[in-house]
């Protein structure tokens, strides 16, 4: 059980035997939790020298009850024995630098790259930790930025388009007449339309249902904004699969910011705002095409760990099981 996810309540179920019990038993006389060297300060931090590497990433996870913590993991393992790196409570840089100077100077400055989101407290602490390393802001945080903006627009129509419903049906009350809002021609209503229209604007336009075709082609010419703001976010996600050099992503980087600038779309100012603050990490990634995809699918692992345990009663146990398998 120290190497595999495995709750003892589904090993209690498998031999009908009370598996808070034997997760006790496990606990106190099986495993070598009471013997292990970062019991006593697991909750708080845990670091793992000899899984140090020359490429890392750093994200930030719920463990329980919404208190996060930071995650630095080693690319190489490729989320198997040897993955956490180090393990914290908090995401304060302060925290993190305290916790990564635990490990000696001369492993920390064989870094050669640690992928990372635009969060500035995670910035300081890579700079500070490891400074030969190249820092790469993660493409799929840049992209959902602009994803966030367009949603932002569709659901302010939909505010409005809510609003208006409700002005009209109170005024056939007044009236005492009956109110009927209008049908679209694939059988929704505006607020409807509006609401559904949420998963074809993450999608590319080839990737498309034929519904969701046919909720586009009404939607974008009641809301040609909308339409644009959908447009420059899918030419952003193309800089990151087309661009093949830093000074051809540069280019077209520069051209689509003074799009977002002529468009006047306050959401996607903010949007462009922060890829000009951050656009040399962002250039970074391609020199090897790096993303933060290993630390995201390492969160989920850690979730998927949660949810066989039913949840997180005994932090520093649970930790100690993730540090066998993963550690």
């Amino acid at each position: 059980m120290d190497n595999y996810p495995v709750s003892c309540h589904q090993l209690g179920h498998y031999f009908r035997i009370d598996g808070k019990q034997l997760q006790e038993q496990y606990k106190d006389h099986i495993s070598t939790f009471h013997q292990w060297e970062q019991k006593d300060h697991a909750a708080e931090w845990m670091v793992f020298p000899a899984n140090m590497g020359e490429y890392l990433s750093i994200d930030e996870t719920a463990l329980s009850g919404g208190e996060l913590y930071t995650i630095i993991t080693n690319k190489a393992a490729r989320g198997r024995k040897g993955s956490i790196v180090a393990m914290l409570k908090g995401t304060q840089a302060d925290q993190i630098i305290a916790v990564l100077e635990r490990i000696s100077f001369r492993l920390r400055k064989k870094v050669k790259e640690v992928t990372l989101d635009m969060a500035a407290n995670m910035a300081k602490a890579i700079r500070r930790c490891f400074p030969s390393a190249r820092r790469v802001i993660d493409r799929f945080h840049v992209q959902k930025l602009a994803s966030d903006a367009v949603q932002e627009l569709r659901i302010r129509y939909r505010w409005e388009a809510l609003e208006e419903e409700n002005g009209r049906i109170a005024q056939a009350r007044k009236t005492k007449q009956s109110y009927q809002p209008e049908v679209l021609p694939n059988g929704d209503t505006l607020k409807q339309l509006l609401a559904r229209s949420r998963y074809l604007l993450f999608k590319h336009e080839s990737k498309w249902t034929p519904s969701q075709k046919e909720r586009a082609d009404i939607l974008f010419p009641r809301y040609p904004l909308l339409y644009k703001a959908y447009q420059l976010a899918l030419r952003l996600s193309n800089i990151f699969t087309i661009c093949k050099s830093k000074t051809q992503a540069f280019k077209r980087l520069a051209m689509w910011y003074n799009d977002v600038e002529a468009s006047a779309i306050d959401s996607f100012s903010t949007v462009a705002r922060s890829v000009q603050s951050h656009y040399e990490y962002i250039l970074n990634f391609f020199d090897n095409r790096s993303t933060n995809a290993a630390a995201e699918s390492f969160n989920a692992k850690i979730k998927a760990f949660r949810a066989t345990s039913r949840g997180v009663r005994d932090t520093a146990f649970f930790l100690f099981r993730l540090a066998n398998i993963y550690a």
